[in-house]
């Protein structure tokens, strides 16, 4: 028989509750970056959206064409007004008045997107060489918006290009050195 004092130790005849330490309980998850949050959050956020496809589509037959279909399913939420060839500010940088013209997703949006996706895809077991969103025809589908996009605002989208540097050897012996940066 236990003694009162070893009872209330183990809380017998006690009102309150004794709880024993959890061991299985998981630590604190670190605080996720804002890029980790946002690629958790886009993955979430396709994954439900091949699970509203009817019929549903199992992510493991998810191709090119389901990123290309949910690209567009995105421009219904863009905010960034692209106009189209009938439009009088079409070509314009700057527009001087209200216009029709559709709004889209932003060509730098999509292009991150994609990135963050196709990086989760990886992270979470899919094989580089299957990976959807590393398909040629979406590197296609962003350089057409990113260049329609740039055409409908009248700034030509040009590639940096790279200046090359000479540096001069002190020494005659010694070949020039040549560097490239990229320019800004």
């Amino acid at each position: 028989m236990m003694s009162s004092e070893q009872r209330r130790e183990a809380g017998e005849g006690s009102s309150s509750l004794v709880v024993p330490p959890d061991h299985h309980q998981k630590p604190p998850s670190p605080q996720l970056s804002r890029y980790e949050s946002q690629k958790r959050r886009d993955w979430n956020t396709f994954g439900q959206y091949l699970k509203n496809q009817r019929p549903p589509v199992p992510l493991s037959q998810c191709n090119y064409n389901h990123v290309l279909d949910f690209l567009r399913y995105l421009d219904q939420f863009g905010k960034t007004k692209v106009h189209i060839h009938g439009c009088c500010f079409f070509g314009q940088p700057e527009q001087a008045g209200p216009c029709t013209c559709p709004l889209r997703q932003a060509w730098g949006s999509l292009d991150a997107l994609i990135g963050r996706l196709r990086a989760a895809y990886e992270e979470n077991g899919g094989l580089q060489e299957t990976n959807p969103f590393a398909n040629s025809a979406i590197r296609i589908f962003l350089r057409e918006v990113r260049d329609s996009q740039a055409k409908a605002r009248g700034i030509p989208y040009k590639k940096k290009k790279k200046k090359r540097i000479q540096i001069k050897p002190s020494n005659n012996n010694e070949v020039p050195a040549t560097f490239q940066l990229q320019s800004s």
